[in-house]
């Protein structure tokens, strides 16, 4: 039974997503070794399920039971080894909380994405390898003017994770598939 790492768009700040209730939920729909990862939309489960069917279950719990309906990601455990493995930048994985892993829903356009790297300052850097972005802001993502702009600057749906999120859920993800 394949494991699935799920990412919610948008959790954070006025945007809530209890993760006991969250757990309880999933794991009450059928959905096994059900784990959860911080307050900010990360979760795991392992299911017979295929990867549409699993958007839209979760997508279904979240809309009645916590009235949240964003963007839902759900890459299998081997598809995160990929992104773990594809990191541009080994040498930026420490502290984890600089690199920054986002998975995107399609490719960005050429001028989005050069328009990104025009802002790259003080050591920034941005790779785009398949459908993930690696940020690299060696000075806080918060200070860093190509991440300031990065979301709304790529031109596609995203959901991003630091570097410390992608290996802890690496890690949650091996526990659940056992």
């Amino acid at each position: 039974m394949p494991v699935y790492i799920i990412l919610f768009r948008g959790v954070g700040g006025v945007t809530q997503l209890p993760t006991a209730p969250l757990r309880a939920k999933l794991t009450e729909a059928g959905f096994e070794n059900v784990s959860t990862y911080i307050n900010s939309g990360n979760a795991v489960v392992k299911s017979k399920l295929g990867r549409q069917r699993v958007i839209e279950t979760i997508a279904g719990i979240c809309r009645q039971h916590f009235a949240f309906e964003k963007a839902i990601y759900a890459p299998t455990t081997a598809e995160w080894e990929r992104l773990i493995h594809n990191n541009p930048f080994a040498d930026a994985v420490e502290p984890g909380n600089l690199l920054h892993a986002a998975l995107l829903e399609a490719d960005p356009a050429k001028e989005k994405l050069d328009a990104l790297q025009a802002l790259c300052a003080h050591g920034d850097r941005l790779a785009v390898v398949e459908t993930v972005a690696y940020i690299h802001t060696p000075n806080g993502f918060s200070k860093s003017q190509m991440g300031a702009k990065f979301d709304k600057g790529i031109g596609v749906a995203n959901t991003a994770r630091n570097w410390n999120t992608v290996l802890k859920l690496r890690d949650l993800a091996k526990k659940a598939g056992g």
